[in-house]
């Protein structure tokens, strides 16, 4: 029992009081308005819903002295200005359907709660009527006043949280809640390709994306090349998916383009940005077996479904959502993923050859003898110069070169032609514009674990029976969760059967799993389910295995290969999917462009 909680004495009872609608809505915008980015994000969707085509933010000390949103929206009428600052008053919704939304905003919080914690003013003319300005200062509302304004609206937030101190405290420095700020527009940008944006923090600007033109993927395509760089752009994938009735378009990175965390990953449904469970689960599913550890693919995803088929209204903050059918949205990205990055073959991300390429590059060094001694060689250079001269002085290197060609056109290969192995483990291959460097090891290891993996399909997982089955006591809800995928779990080799109320029987197990902790994995998978509504452990867990059964039965590091053989590996990588990262997510192979390699030697400028 906590001993510091308020003793009520028995004759006492408490009192209920209506809370007066300042003090409701101060409540509402701890809610709303988590920080200045969040007010941001509140004014520029209200902008975004005005039919806004060019929207300007300006931000002072972070977004706590000043933020100031104006946009060329439709505007709104005099009359229409107290309204916007009364609770639940919006022109987004008539309250009869709640899953019929179309607009960023519905709820009517926004404007009033900011006007509670702050200082804010709305100016405001729509097209044919007279322009008006409305203040409200701590949730004191001022008159309205006649005000000469263009069409659209301007809306200035001062004073962020005076009206609650306590709030201040809790902000971070003005530089991260710039970025925060930043971030935000910038998220909100990706979506609305055909929408001008400027975000000036301070007097200065610091983010720019006009508006773009042409066929909507077009324009998407040329936005997010602004906003994420061209080089994402090079190594994504373009994704085009549907099933029972969503959609999925966007981009997904190749495996080899990854990030050290979840930066990188922009999930919207309908337009409207969002960070669900059930969405990120999906995406770490879809790159489930092509990752290193610790990376975090790189992603922009657009689902878009009827609005019926999925609630906004589950946070007022509506960054989360719910799906009527929330499997078939996370197969349609898990599968709309691995069908993309099947579909790219041996592709590796392209930066994998520049980090080479800088990895190798010449640095001038320096010298640190004195300036007297500059010109004469050092000791180093004369033994250099010594095992150049005399052979056998030197290590004997470990290299074999191959001249023979192969029937195969170097033209008609992506990975060419295999010139050379070194060091018994690093295929050199010749390509018209460059070469290319294999890792023998990582490159078949690959290859043999997506061929188990196609035989598992086929044949299905073998099972073993337990002789005793074990017994999984559950309370009743789990053991009804775990029940309701046993379907999916027996196509795995995992065999559950009911066992009186709240308990499970496990009676098989896959074969080559089988030493596994049943109770383990049964209370793993529900966590899994509890929080991202599937789970996709036991696939882990068996796709491990056939890994490190790949990891043993492929060609090992130090062993010799013919030129034959080195061409049947590039080949076969060229048609199997996913060939450009190994089981563990480290790229296979690296090209070097000719160009760049000429110009490593300065034969190039």
């Amino acid at each position: 029992m906590n001993s510091h909680a308020p003793k009520i004495r028995a004759d006492a009872r408490p009192v209920i009081r209506q809370l007066d609608e300042a003090t409701a809505n101060r409540i509402a915008a701890g809610e709303v308005v988590e920080r200045p980015a969040s007010a941001v994000k509140e004014l520029v969707e209200n902008a975004l819903d005005a039919g806004a085509t060019r929207i300007e933010i300006a931000i002072q000390d972070g977004g706590k002295r000043l933020i100031r949103v104006t946009d060329d929206g439709c505007g709104m009428v005099p009359d229409d200005l107290p309204l916007a600052l009364s609770r639940h008053a919006t022109s987004k919704i008539d309250g009869t359907d709640l899953l019929a939304i179309t607009s960023f905003g519905f709820r009517g919080e926004a404007l009033p709660s900011l006007g509670a914690v702050g200082r804010l003013t709305i100016t405001s003319r729509a097209q044919g009527a007279e322009g008006a300005s409305i203040a409200v200062t701590g949730g004191r509302l001022d008159p309205m006043r006649p005000a000469a304004a263009n069409c659209g609206t301007v809306v200035e937030l001062h004073d962020l949280f005076f009206a609650t101190p306590a709030r201040l405290k809790f902000l971070r420095t003005d530089r991260a809640e710039t970025q925060a700020v930043a971030d935000t527009v910038r998220r909100l940008a990706m979506a609305e390709p055909y929408v001008g944006f400027s975000l000036t923090a301070d007097r200065r600007e610091i983010f720019r994306a006009d508006a773009e033109q042409g066929e909507l993927f077009g324009a998407l395509t040329t936005r997010l090349t602004r906003l994420m760089g061209a080089d994402f752009i090079d190594n994504a994938l373009p994704m085009d998916a549907e099933r029972d009735g969503i959609t999925l378009t966007g981009y997904a990175a190749l495996p080899t383009y990854s990030r050290g965390a979840a930066v990188a990953q922009h999930l919207y449904v309908n337009g409207r940005p969002v960070r669900d469970k059930l969405l990120t689960g999906a995406l770490r599913a879809g790159y489930m077996d092509v990752l290193a550890p610790g990376r975090h693919p790189a992603a922009v995803l657009f689902l878009e479904c009827d609005p019926q088929m999925v609630d906004v209204n589950v946070h007022p903050a509506k960054a989360e959502v719910r799906f009527r059918d929330p499997q078939s949205a996370r197969g349609l990205v898990v599968g709309g993923l691995r069908h993309a990055m099947a579909g790219a073959g041996h592709r590796a991300s392209s930066t994998v050859g520049d980090a080479t390429l800088q990895a190798v590059r010449i640095e001038p060094r320096h010298d640190p003898r004195p300036a007297w001694q500059a010109d004469r060689p050092s000791a180093a250079a004369l033994r250099a110069g010594l095992e150049m001269q005399m052979p056998g002085f030197a290590e004997t290197p470990s290299a074999r070169f191959d001249p023979v060609v192969t029937e195969a056109p170097v033209d008609d290969a992506p990975l060419g032609a295999a010139r050379a192995q070194i060091h018994e483990n690093y295929i050199i291959a010749q390509t018209p514009d460059g070469l290319v460097i294999v890792d023998q090891h990582a490159a078949h290891e690959r290859l043999v674990y997506e061929r188990l993996k196609a035989q598992a399909r086929a044949a299905g997982i073998p099972a073993q029976a337990l002789l005793i089955p074990e017994i999984v006591e559950l309370s009743p809800a789990d053991a009804d969760r775990i029940l309701s995928i046993a379907g999916d779990l027996a196509a795995l080799g995992l065999v559950i059967e009911p066992f009186g109320p709240g308990a499970v029987a496990l009676r098989e197990v896959p074969a080559m799993l089988a030493r596994l902790d049943g109770h383990a994995l049964i209370r793993d998978i529900l966590d899994d389910l509890a929080d991202q509504g599937a789970s996709d452990r036991l696939q882990a867990r068996i796709d491990a295995v056939l890994s490190s059964m790949a990891c043993h039965g492929s060609v090992r590091s130090g062993r010799l290969m013919g030129a034959d053989e080195m061409n049947a590996l590039l080949r076969e990588m060229e048609r199997t999917p996913k060939s450009g990262q190994c089981n563990h997510g480290r790229p296979t192979w690296v090209k070097l462009q000719l160009s760049d390699i000429e110009r490593l030697f300065g034969r190039r400028d």
